[in-house]
């Protein structure tokens, strides 16, 4: 199977960069900071780092404009990262932010596994539904000022772009193993999302 070195290492780096910035709180006290805040933010938790790279990594085979759900999500992302940052989005959304970060997870693993193909429409409006709450988590915690946002944005876009550049790798390989990469590595995020979800109803236990 034909895959770029450099994307392999590139996604275990950034897992890793998630782990050590947890580790040394850089999300702390983020809110009113500058870009680098902002950027670094994504990298804070597994959760966004794998649903932003699933949405690069769906999108690379998901059909002939495969610019359109990325697009979409990191639109729509920012603009409800806007918003939660200067106290615009309801209450039940947030509160829901959690839950549908882990179900958005899930749903962008299970599209990666099955290469499931969308209208370019469908695409973008369901990876827009999961950046509302993505958005919505990062707003509360970097605030709405323009740098931190425009960290927020690049970071995004830098973890799409990865993921495409691995989408399109796996699309070079000959089948079987295309499938079955795309099973394996769609198949772990979706169980990520699974053990997300699993976190949270054990903490309401």
């Amino acid at each position: 199977m034909k895959m770029s070195p450099a994307s392999i290492l590139g996604i275990l780096a950034l897992i890793s960069l998630s782990g050590i910035a947890r580790a040394h709180g850089w999300h702390d006290g983020a809110a009113g900071g500058g870009f680098a805040a902002g950027f670094a933010h994504p990298f804070t938790g597994v959760d966004h780092l794998l649903a932003m790279l699933a949405v690069g990594l769906w999108s690379a085979s998901a059909g002939p404009r495969p610019w359109v759900a990325p697009l979409s999500f990191a639109t729509v992302l920012v603009a409800s990262a806007l918003a939660a940052g200067s106290g615009l989005l309801p209450a039940w959304m947030q509160q829901g932010t959690e839950p549908m970060i882990a179900v958005s997870v899930l749903v962008l693993g299970m599209l990666v596994a099955w290469r499931v193909r969308l209208p370019a429409v469908a695409g973008a409006s369901l990876v827009a539904a999961f950046a509302v709450f993505h958005g919505a988590a990062h707003g509360v915690e970097i605030g709405a000022g323009a740098p931190p946002l425009a960290g927020l944005a690049m970071a995004t876009v830098l973890l799409h772009g990865l993921g495409m550049a691995l989408g399109f790798g796996l699309q070079r390989a000959g089948e079987p193993w295309r499938r079955l990469a795309g099973r394996v590595v769609g198949g772990a995020i979706a169980l990520a999302g699974l053990g997300l979800g699993a976190g949270l109803v054990a903490t309401l236990a």
